[in-house]
């Protein structure tokens, strides 16, 4: 069978290869420790659950607006004029099943053949590939390791053609979980406003940041920059709910219209009991995301010390999300090997320890380490890469 030529320019998840590898070695019997996992280790706090089972009893399971309940869409509005002092309307707000979704969709309905749109590197795995499926082509910028992976406004500058149509930025971020300040952000809109482009701001780890940092959304900063963005953003990684499929963006209303139309066509609406879900995750709080987000912390604060002990490993220390993104290149040259991807290949064929190469997400000398999951695992895991590392080094 002949398949379309957008699917033949998809490049395959290094993540999921990655997981399909290790999983493989665990039904061989071998103690495989995973850290590529992009979800919390943590169940649905309870009360969410309830308020979905509880709507299924009341009747609620058949079709909804597609553009999502408007009790989910005033809990959204609520949430904003809360978090980022951003006064949003229902036409203004569309709920999609998941972020990933609503980012797809957002490109679908934006992008024409061609039409650039600059991806700063590192990056996560789906952008370049939902432009390219759009008919785009993504451009990349190099968010130099030096400057916390994030992009400045003259690299944005530069980067700006008569095809560029919109910026993408991720903050806090998969995989690095470095932020933008506030300043960095006011410079990196002015330029986005000097060439009309649109922002499109990820923002889903936005409940999920440590020590002293502070989360902004671009779209706060000025009314002209609220015009100008969408933000995209979800309850998958603040309330772990990432089998829930709910994601929503708030942005343009002819945007959010054309999203909406769309998506009417592709899901029909999201998961009605996920909606109501959703409702109690962002109108109620039983203080399980605090608790969730504390845990995090302390295991960074616990092992990010261990990870750049390790010789050859540097890393620069994150300010949000659930991941560390060291730079290993040093230790793989210096175990005999010719790049990080064989480097990783080795330590999940020989300790049995899986990460993520960083080559998928646009930064070929670093790994991706989750900790989402426990303490324990993640010092056995660093145990086993110190003991590789003594192993293979010259």
């Amino acid at each position: 069978m002949q398949l379309s030529k957008r699917v033949a320019t998809l490049t395959p998840s290094s993540t999921l290869a990655i997981t399909a590898k290790a999983k493989a070695l665990k039904a061989e019997g071998h103690d495989v420790i995973g850290l590529g996992a992009g979800e919390p280790d943590f169940n649905t706090p309870s009360y969410i659950i309830e308020a979905a089972a509880a709507s299924m009893r009341e009747g609620h399971t058949k079709y909804t607006p597609s553009g999502g309940l408007p009790a989910l869409k005033d809990a959204i509005i609520d949430k904003f004029k809360a978090d980022q002092q951003i006064d949003y309307t229902h036409d203004e707000i569309m709920v999609g099943t998941g972020a990933k979704h609503v980012l797809y969709t957002l490109f679908q309905a934006l992008l024409d053949e061609e039409d650039e749109v600059i991806i700063p590197t590192p990056y996560w795995v789906s952008y370049p590939e939902q432009v390219k499926l759009a008919g785009g082509k993504p451009v990349y910028v190099d968010g130099l390791e030096k400057n916390g992976f994030k992009i400045t406004p003259e690299q944005l500058e530069q980067a700006v053609h008569s095809k560029t149509k919109a910026v993408i930025i991720n903050s806090p971020s998969n995989p690095t979980g470095n932020m933008y300040t506030k300043e960095e952000l006011k410079a990196i809109g002015e330029t986005a406003r000097k060439h009309n482009l649109l922002v499109v701001s990820d923002e889903i780890y936005e409940k999920l940041i440590y020590g002293e940092a502070v989360h902004y959304s671009i779209a706060q900063l000025s009314p002209e920059l609220k015009e100008q963005t969408v933000v995209v953003n979800g309850v998958s990684k603040s309330h772990s709910m990432t089998g829930w499929r709910i994601g929503y963006a708030a942005g343009n209303k002819d945007l959010i219209k054309a999203m909406t139309s769309l998506a009417s066509h592709s899901t029909s609406n999201p998961t009605a009991s996920s909606q109501y879900g959703a409702i109690a995750a962002y109108t109620k709080d039983d203080g399980a995301v605090e608790h969730m987000r504390q845990a995090f912390e302390e295991r960074l604060n616990r092992v990010y010390e261990k990870l750049v002990s390790l010789p050859g490993v540097e890393c620069v220390k994150p300010k949000g999300a659930f991941y560390l993104f060291p730079n290993v290149k040093q230790a793989a040259a210096d175990c005999g090997f010719a790049n990080v991807d064989e480097w990783v290949s080795a330590l999940l064929e020989e300790e049995k320890v899986a990460v993520v190469p960083g080559s998928g997400f646009g930064s070929p000398d670093n790994i991706r380490l989750s900790y989402a999951t426990s303490l324990d695992v993640i010092e056995q895991a660093l145990e086993r890469m110190e003991q590789f590392i003594t192993k293979h080094s010259k």
